[in-house]
């Protein structure tokens, strides 16, 4: 039955291995709960090891029927997938929101661009050339480098994107000609079963997909483990996703990951406050600040500081709680009771260590796990908010006196993701460009994340690339081949 409200009705909860949909997989079950609310939208039954390891000897007898198939046949078959998509976009939005919490308008953008995402990468595979190389010695013919896919890939994605993560490695996997086990986030299980169902009806093989969930670590080590799984693509923490490349080290396995970061913001001095601000908050709090790539760390001349502390925490206080599934919400809740308990920590840090609260600093009190749009200022290098990420609706602005003590200032993290400045001085934006010690430097706009682009991290912050035409070779390896004369 549907909810009251119209929306879709949550669909029962289903593994995906070997060809069949499993609504029990003999690791117990899991509730799904409802984060606007807490209450309970569903059960998740979990896989035992039986069945990782049925899904990784699953994917292994996919990738021989899937890289057999054109660069062709795989392009046909993922556009066919993303135009599923968008025709199914509107209720598979209304999934998200029900598990995740961001708004509605921000789910359905969500589920066009992973579509989006899959309809670059599908092209792309029809792109993915090779080189002839002029041989050097007589009697050689011709010399040939090619890329041809890396084999099953074990794809660990997070809860805050539950369509556009795995979309982003799916997309690139399948066109590349890999098969795949996916394991979603256990907390937003049936965005991934939607994204997964749209490949199926579009006419993937059913072996060159899995879906799993159950306990992270051993599912993740028994994965990497298993010798059919040739690389691991991760979306998580930095603590994460260091073991498993170590695991992967060990295995001599590939490894990539997205691994968060600490994102700054250098506002300069010819910049348009108007400007900044119409742009800055509703990136901060779009998905409460859940996004790996949010604007976090603002530095701000001086002499503009306290005008700008004073307009973001008023446009901030003037945002709408509320669950996503309600039109006029403009922030919903964060994804799960964790989250809460953290935002907390870094408050009652920040408190302590002198800083500001200039906005909000609590939780809202009503059933679900919303907690307010949050300002801080004058926040000194050692508080936890300046050195950890709080992946949340939290914001610091900090002044600074020289643009050399901002660039410094802003690459003084071990973490390299994303990071952003405004100026109308094009000699400047391009010393930004350069100095900025991240993956993706974003000037004017915070907008790095496109299907065309790869989006990944330095230092930290990640491993190699998703999306973009780098994100495809990611799933590949590098083959030479030389043919000489016989006889």
């Amino acid at each position: 039955m549907a909810p009251a409200d119209g929306r879709p009705a949550y669909p029962a909860l289903a593994l995906f291995v070997a060809g069949q949909w499993l609504a029990d997989a003999g690791g117990g079950r899991r509730v799904v709960l409802d984060p606007a609310t807490e209450g309970v939208l569903g059960e998740l039954p979990l896989a035992d090891i039986a069945h990782v390891l049925a899904a990784a000897e699953s994917a292994g007898r996919g990738f021989a029927v899937w890289r057999g198939h054109s660069a062709l046949q795989r392009c046909t078959v993922l556009r066919r997938a993303a135009a599923l998509m968008r025709e199914r976009a509107a209720a598979m939005a209304a999934v998200l929101t029900m598990e995740q919490g961001k708004p509605a308008a921000e789910a359905q953008r969500e589920v066009m661009l992973s579509a989006d995402i899959i309809d670059f990468q599908a092209e792309e595979a029809r792109r993915l050339y090779g080189h002839s190389v002029p041989p050097r010695v007589e009697g050689i013919l011709s010399h040939q480098v090619n890329r041809h896919p890396v084999g099953p890939v074990a794809a660990l994605t997070a809860w805050n994107f539950p369509v556009n993560l795995p979309a982003r490695k799916l997309g690139a996997a399948l066109a590349a000609g890999c098969s795949v086990v996916l394991k979603p986030a256990e907390e937003t299980p049936a965005s991934a079963m939607a994204l997964v169902q749209c490949l199926l009806d579009a006419g993937l093989p059913p072996e060159v997909i899995q879906l799993v969930c159950g306990e992270p670590a051993p599912l993740s080590e028994a994965l990497i483990a298993h010798p059919a799984i040739a690389k691991v693509s991760l979306t998580g923490s930095v603590a994460v996703g260091r073991r498993l490349a170590g695991l992967c080290a060990r295995q001599g396995k590939r490894f990539s990951g997205e691994l968060g970061g600490h994102a700054p913001v250098v506002v300069c001095e010819d910049a348009d406050l108007d400007f900044v601000l119409a742009l800055s908050v509703p990136a901060k709090f779009r998905n409460a600040g859940q996004v790996c790539a949010s604007p976090i760390r603002f530095f701000v001349p001086r002499a503009r500081h306290e005008a700008f502390v004073e307009r973001f925490a008023a446009a901030a206080r003037a945002l709408r709680l509320g669950p996503g599934n309600d039109a006029a919400t403009q922030m919903g809740p964060l994804t799960h009771a964790r989250r809460l308990q953290d935002m907390a920590d870094f408050i009652e840090d920040a408190r302590a260590h002198g800083v500001r609260v200039v906005a909000g600093g609590r939780r809202d009190e009503r059933p679900g796990y919303f907690f307010e749009p949050t300002v801080l200022a004058d926040a000194p290098p050692a508080s936890r908010v300046m050195r950890l990420e709080p992946f949340g609706p939290i914001a610091v602005i900090n002044p600074y006196d020289t643009l050399d003590e901002a660039i410094a200032a802003a690459n003084a993290l071990p973490y390299g993701l994303g990071a952003y400045a405004f100026t109308r001085d094009l000699a400047t934006a391009h010393r930004l460009g350069e100095s900025l010690q991240v993956g993706m430097v974003g000037i004017n706009h915070y907008g790095v994340s496109q299907p065309e682009l790869p989006f990944g991290g330095i230092k930290a912050s990640g491993e190699g690339v998703e999306m973009g035409a780098e994100g495809l070779l990611a799933y590949t390896e590098v083959r030479t081949l030389t043919v000489g004369r016989h006889g």
